[in-house]
């Protein structure tokens, strides 16, 4: 597999130094791309470096995964209008573990093969590094003109940003760049990817190693495209913000349902970019999809690949099983498989309604769902619907609109799930 020509067919390739692709088909090599700890988890956002990474290992090549501890600290100007909170080190240390067993659903990190990934922290090597050595040593190789030619520095000094760039922001590129030099010295890493907007950070890094070690000391660049939706908007945000990796913040139901609800012509890009299926294979999806759009069988096989890959094969049926409740024909078995947080994330639109124990336990469902509850205008709508079987408790049929509601009934020990009709749901919680 030639790693730059698969990127190249899965549109993940922008831009790329001379010579990145003949030191590539030397042998193994070994390339970083740097993830920011400011959360403890991942977002989608970050997916297309990590299958970059992921692409150089099936490549044979070694990747390594550099979170930045240190960089962390400082934040990162480009794309950024303004500067952001810095982190303490407990805090990015606890990113730092939740990241890596992210990375580990990605990456081999486990195995004895000589291009077994590797996860890397630059607060390792920073942590000792006084101002005064970092400056004698590293600070005299770049000029303050190179620096001030980046892009990143320019669009916040040119106004972009209400308070300008701190002295702080403005050493990030430095402190990237020798990020590269120390792993060029210690790995022997002569690659450096990221995403587009991170070309003058990787190229300061060449620069230095450069400047640093002389002329023959060879490092290389290549970037990925900024992945964007359909109408040139962010990748990944929605209404609720990020679509993360880890299931506390976005569950895998609302994950799977992310990639579902994607348009045909992202799902083709997105299909290259986020799997590992092959370009045959990747080929005749588009193929039958366009055959026929209604099916969404490019949708659906992305949601699974992606769903499977970050979460897990189990999580992934479970999603697809909650995606069949509102829409299928899913049964009480279905919802009783759910999880309290899937069961939550599949119904977040409906009517919801929070009754006591008191209410609900030991009471007529005709008084619950009309009197204590709006589910229903008047008890003779409900006893109506119900005798014409329009109506559904838990996803059964309710066969008597007056029958007495006990403990059992409840999912997860306070939960009810009230149906009228065909598509219409009430939640109640039941404190």
């Amino acid at each position: 597999m030639n790693f730059v020509e698969e990127l190249k067919w899965r549109g993940m390739l922008h831009q790329m130094m001379p010579g990145t692709e003949e030191m590539l088909n030397e042998g193994m090599a070994t390339a970083y791309v740097g993830i920011d700890p400011t959360a403890d988890s991942l977002h989608i956002g970050h997916l297309c470096g990590v299958m970059m990474l992921r692409h150089f290992q099936q490549a044979g090549h070694k990747p390594l995964a550099l979170v930045g501890g240190a960089t962390g600290m400082i934040g990162d100007p480009s794309g950024k209008s303004a500067e952001r909170n810095l982190l303490n080190e407990e805090t990015l240390r606890h990113n730092v573990s939740c990241i890596k067993a992210q990375l580990a659903r990605f990456l081999d990190f486990d195995s004895d093969a000589p291009n077994a990934a590797e996860l890397v922290n630059n607060y390792d090597w920073m942590k000792d590094f006084s101002f005064l050595d970092f400056a004698r040593e590293i600070g005299k190789h770049i000029t303050v003109n190179y620096m001030m030619a980046k892009d990143s520095v320019k669009k916040r000094l040119n106004g972009e940003a209400r308070d300008g760039l701190s002295f702080t922001e403005f050493t990030y590129q430095l402190l990237q760049g020798y990020d590269f030099l120390h792993l060029y010295e210690t790995k022997n890493c002569r690659l450096q990817m990221g995403g587009s907007d991170q070309w003058g950070n990787i190229t300061t890094g060449t620069e230095l190693i450069r400047r640093k070690l002389g002329a023959e000391a060879q490092a290389f660049a290549l970037t990925c495209p900024l992945i964007t939706k359909a109408d040139g908007k962010k990748f990944g945000k929605t209404e609720q913000g990020n679509v993360w990796l880890d299931r506390r913040y976005t569950t895998p139901y609302k994950f799977y349902q992310f990639w579902l609800n994607v348009g045909d012509d992202e799902a083709e890009r997105y299909i290259k970019i986020f799997t590992s299926l092959s370009h045959d294979e990747i080929d005749s999806l588009i193929a039958q999809h366009r055959a026929d759009p209604g099916l969404r069988l490019l949708q659906k096989r992305l949601g699974r690949e992606v769903t499977t890959l970050v979460h897990g094969a189990a999580d992934y049926e479970m999603a697809l099983e909650a995606s069949q409740i509102l829409f299928g024909k899913a049964t009480k078995e279905s919802l009783l498989r759910l999880d309290e947080a899937t069961l939550l994330s599949v119904f977040d639109g409906v009517p919801h309604f929070e009754v006591s124990r008191e209410q609900v336990v030991g009471c007529k469902a005709v008084d619950v769902m009309a009197e204590a509850t709006g589910c229903f205008a008047s008890k003779g709508e409900m006893r109506k619907l119900t005798q014409g079987g329009g109506v559904s408790l838990n996803k059964e049929k309710l066969t008597a609109f007056d029958r007495e509601l006990t403990a059992d009934d409840l999912l997860d020990g306070k939960y009810l799930l009230v149906q009228r009709g065909k598509k219409n749901y009430f939640l109640i919680t039941v404190k």
